[in-house]
């Protein structure tokens, strides 16, 4: 399968998404400049080419620069191509990908959505996988009790609010 990738400016620095004709591979959370993007981008994915990216990807772009300047763009619409991750995992994105921009749910609320309270900790591990950060909004799942939980991005829990402050997010 032929994935290709594009790298696009955002406010927070040089984002990128990877693609294939089944839908979005993986996005890139922005980083300092476009050679920190590029390098990322290579350790994930070293077969991909960089390509100038197909309409419906074009529109994916557009969203995902406008959510993070701050407009409330829902990205739930996206394809993605999820053919390698489990189906937990799966299911877990699935139900994260409701969480509208500018609200949070906790780890055992995402479990919850999948119909097993006692999966919160298996929540956190998937999202600490998830290979489509912005349109698998890892970022608006936190702990119980309202603390931040983990992020395994670039700059850890201080770029998880920072996103949750774009977005206006009422912390819980």
């Amino acid at each position: 399968m032929s994935v290709a990738y594009s790298l696009f400016a955002t406010t927070l620095g040089t984002a990128a998404i990877a693609w294939s004709e089944r839908g979005i591979v993986r996005t890139f959370l922005p980083e300092p400049s476009a050679q920190a993007a590029r390098a990322r981008l290579a350790r994930r994915l070293p077969d991909a080419r960089e390509a100038e990216p197909p309409e419906q990807v074009r529109r994916v772009i557009d969203d995902i620069v406008h959510l993070l300047d701050g407009d409330r763009v829902s990205l739930e619409w996206v394809s993605i191509d999820d053919a390698t991750v489990p189906e937990l995992d799966r299911r877990i994105y699935a139900a994260t990908r409701t969480i509208p921009p500018g609200s949070t749910r906790t780890y055992g609320d995402v479990a919850r959505l999948i119909g097993d309270v006692t999966l919160a900790r298996r929540v956190g591990e998937a999202l600490g996988r998830n290979p489509f950060p912005i349109v698998v909004p890892c970022h608006r799942v936190l702990a119980a009790g309202g603390r931040t939980g983990g992020f395994s991005a670039r700059g850890g829990t201080e770029t998880k609010m920072q996103l949750l402050r774009i977005e206006g997010a009422v912390l819980l």
